[in-house]
């Protein structure tokens, strides 16, 4: 499903995983003039949220995140930012509305993906009349841009990666295990599991240092939507962080989807590739590199 937009100044709550992606999201509602009330997950936190209405709800509880957003009349609900853990039966504090629906509901947390977890949860907040909004729909300069970011572009052994990991980061989209591969010399050597991109980059570092991989070739990130993503929830998104985490694990390039990936602290995030001789590269929907940006 695309990303509908929301009208300016019109509530809406944030629920806040970890990682910056939250807060710039908050950061955006706020400047539509209508500050955000955030449900900071328990486990995931990170951002410092002394600013802004906000509470702490358990990652199982649904019943206390509903009674809240109704009390303050919000319609309208963002999921942002890393999940790393998963309810378990004893701590799920489900509505009346859901609780015959709960065995489906542990049947899908326990053995689907990413993608069909969040499918779930939006159809939770659906069934009680909130409408589940994008991210990019508050914060639209998150999108990632058609073309090479920064300083650095990619040569042709970065664009043989590029499409290498991108092949790969299709196969396993479909198969709902993650969103990254990591191609270094042609071959791809890294696939995004559960552990998220930060340990596969840390595992292409360790692989790199062993000699397990070419200490000579860099190598390339690729980060792309599942093709039967909802666009509503997980864009795939990079930062400062995945910029420094690349550089350490001797990659030359980052590459993702243009109108399908977040960027976050952009300027940022470019001043640190171009420092450490990263490219960045917006491709376009179907995959494939496209010329640099004038």
């Amino acid at each position: 499903m695309s990303a509908a937009a929301v009208s300016p100044k019109e509530p809406v709550a944030i629920i806040a995983g970890s990682g910056r992606l939250p807060f710039c999201v908050a950061e955006a509602a706020r400047q539509t003039g209508a500050p955000p009330f955030i449900v900071q997950l328990k486990g995931e936190g990170g951002n410092d949220w002394s600013g802004f209405d906000h509470m702490e709800a358990h990652i199982g509880g649904f019943q206390p995140v509903v009674s809240a957003l109704q009390k303050r009349k919000i319609k309208n609900v963002v999921l942002s930012g890393g999940v790393t853990a998963r309810p378990e039966l004893l701590s799920f504090r489900p509505t009346a509305r859901v609780f015959l629906s709960l065995p489906s509901i542990f049947k899908k947390l326990k053995s689907g993906g990413d993608d069909k977890v969040l499918r779930m949860v939006i159809d939770l907040f659906e069934r009680h009349g909130f409408a589940v909004i994008a991210a990019q729909a508050i914060a639209g300069d998150l999108l990632a841009t058609s073309g090479v970011l920064g300083r650095v572009e990619p040569d042709r052994a970065g664009e043989a990666d590029i499409h290498a990991a991108a092949e790969a980061a299709r196969v396993i989209g479909v198969m709902d295990i993650g969103q990254g591969a990591v191609s270094v010399g042609g071959r791809v050597v890294a696939l995004e599991g559960a552990e998220g991109t930060d340990q596969m980059l840390e595992r292409v570092r360790t692989m790199r240092e062993s000699g397990r991989i070419s200490r000579k070739r860099r190598g390339v990130l690729v980060k792309l939507c599942k093709p039967q993503q909802d666009l509503r929830a997980d864009l795939p998104s990079i930062g400062p962080e995945t910029v420094r985490a690349a550089a350490a694990a001797g990659l030359g390039g980052i590459a993702v989807e243009a109108g399908r990936a977040l960027v976050l602290d952009r300027a940022q995030a470019i001043a640190e590739a171009d420092r450490a001789g990263v490219f960045l590269l917006g491709l376009e929907p179907d995959g494939e590199s496209v010329a640099p940006a004038s």
